[in-house]
């Protein structure tokens, strides 16, 4: 092996593209590979999303149904199933507020939570939570629980 037997690896070195606008003589000056006139050929040109050369775009075109509430309320469920999991896992003990909910992984941080009557509930245990369902709320007092509600304005 000599000197003049080695070569670069494959795909090492990277052939610079020629350089544009720089003059009639590189070969790539004038309009610099841009064509004449048009968008396409202006500096800052971008075509925006779902353009589709003025025609009337896909997006626009297509009949739109249906109501979008802004003000909805998007609650994180939890059910008295689960809840009663977690007394027999020995998890929870007679007392489950909202930071224990979102500790235990029950419900994202910063979510309102609204328990459900999924299931049943046999001991006692007082629950605090943005939302219960009625049925939800008779069976943990007939359990001799307490529900706790965390009002939402603050």
């Amino acid at each position: 092996m000599n000197l003049e037997n080695i070569t670069p690896i494959k795909g090492s070195n990277k052939k610079a593209s020629k350089r544009l606008g720089r003059g009639q003589g590189s070969g790539k000056g004038g309009t610099s590979t841009r064509g004449h006139k048009g968008a396409k050929s202006r500096s800052g040109y971008s075509k925006k999303i779902g353009f589709e050369g003025g025609q009337m775009p896909l997006q626009r075109r297509v009949p739109k149904f249906g109501f979008k509430n802004v003000n909805r309320l998007e609650y994180q469920v939890l059910n008295l199933e689960s809840i009663q999991q977690l007394i027999l896992n020995k998890k929870i003990k007679n007392k489950l507020d909202i930071d224990k909910i979102y500790s235990l992984g029950l419900a994202r941080k910063k979510s309102l939570v609204k328990v459900l009557a999924n299931g049943k509930i046999s001991s006692p245990v007082k629950i605090t939570a943005h939302k219960f369902s009625k049925k939800a709320q008779k069976e943990i007092e007939s359990a001799g629980g307490e529900v706790n509600l965390i009002s939402l304005n603050g």
